[in-house]
């Protein structure tokens, strides 16, 4: 009950790449490279574990970015035509790889790091992919002539790549979708079916993450002008109640959402974002637990996961650590409440 998970990344040991920076280049090659890789898995899983959370991730340790680890293993992505390109509606501008070719994904991408996961930890482990509508929102297309068959394209290819980890012993699968809080009306159009796709057929419990970004600059700037209260989830959460996807990850902490409406997933998972990673103070576990009783209001207990807002990457790695202790205290209050409720 009320078991605690995180978005997804944590931030890299300095040694493996430049810290509190998005798409930081490796700092080691080779074999030195992809044991710096594991090695620094080994490290955010004991970070989660003496922190008391519940459902571990890798930390994203062995991807430069959360898009790139799943994009550059994809037959027909052209990382020799990197384009400059506006992204989240503008939002701020990356360099991105071309879309020059049919997509095929060249083998397993994602199974060796899922596999040695498996093996590190004996917690319930969850791995993150890309979902299809932010991966067509981070790449240049010059071959599909439409982002609703591009995203369709890589649907199918996320969830063969997802079925293969399901096979290793992953118990949740998590697909990242910040686009669908910029892009309503594709959301409408073709993000859920894109979705349903990934998905499809897999046996492990699947999660959907939604939030408004890294606690970066740009990020910080946009929600500003997002108004008193934050509604994009208004618009979203009633086609997530319909669809496929087993939960659904989201930004709760320190935000302008409307708590009641996760009172619009229905049956859904909620995993519920009650540690802030846009501010460099460390919540308290009272505060965590707040957040948590707000949610309880509209979410039973037993499809409730308290998580952090979004992925901590860009954060100092004491700062990350203590934010994790935070959650995995701020949790264990609100159980130990439960319990004197019954």
């Amino acid at each position: 009950m009320l078991d605690t998970t995180i978005a997804g990344s944590l931030p890299k040991p300095a040694w493996l790449a430049a810290p509190r920076t998005l798409w930081a280049p490796w700092r080691l090659e080779g074999a030195a490279l992809e044991e710096g890789k594991r090695d620094a898995v080994r490290l955010a899983l004991r970070d989660q574990e003496a922190a008391g959370i519940d459902i571990v991730t890798d930390g994203e340790q062995t991807r430069r970015h959360f898009v790139w680890g799943f994009v550059e293993q994809l037959e027909g992505v052209d990382f020799s035509k990197m384009v400059t390109i506006g992204i989240r509606a503008d939002r701020y501008k990356a360099e991105v790889p071309t879309v020059a070719g049919p997509l095929r994904r060249r083998g397993p991408i994602h199974r060796d790091e899922a596999q040695f996961l498996r093996t590190a930890t004996g917690r319930r482990i969850k791995f993150t992919m890309p979902g299809p509508m932010t991966v067509v929102d981070t790449i240049h297309d010059a071959y599909y002539g439409s982002r609703a068959k591009l995203g369709l394209a890589l649907a199918s290819l996320i969830n063969e790549e997802a079925r293969e980890l399901a096979a290793v012993g992953v118990d949740v699968i998590q697909l990242d979708e910040p686009a669908f809080n910029v892009y309503m009306d594709e959301v409408r159009d073709w993000g859920i079916e894109a979705l349903n796709r990934a998905v499809e057929g897999l046996p492990c419990r699947t999660v959907v993450h939604i939030c408004y970004g890294y606690g970066i600059k740009a990020n910080t700037d946009w929600k500003k002008t997002l108004g008193g209260e934050w509604r994009q989830y208004e618009q979203t959460f009633p086609l997530l109640a319909a669809s496929r996807i087993g939960g659904v990850s989201l930004e709760c902490a320190n935000s302008r959402v409307p708590i009641s409406l996760l009172g619009l997933l229905g049956d859904k998972d909620v995993l519920v974002g009650a540690v802030d990673v846009a501010n460099e103070e460390v919540e308290t576990p009272a505060q965590v637990a707040a957040v948590i009783r707000e949610a309880l209001r509209h979410v039973a207990p037993s499809r409730l996961f308290p998580c952090t807002n979004c992925g901590m990457v860009p954060l100092d790695r004491e700062l990350a650590r203590a934010k994790l202790h935070a959650l995995g205290a701020g949790a264990a209050l609100a159980r130990q409440e439960l319990s004197r409720a019954r």
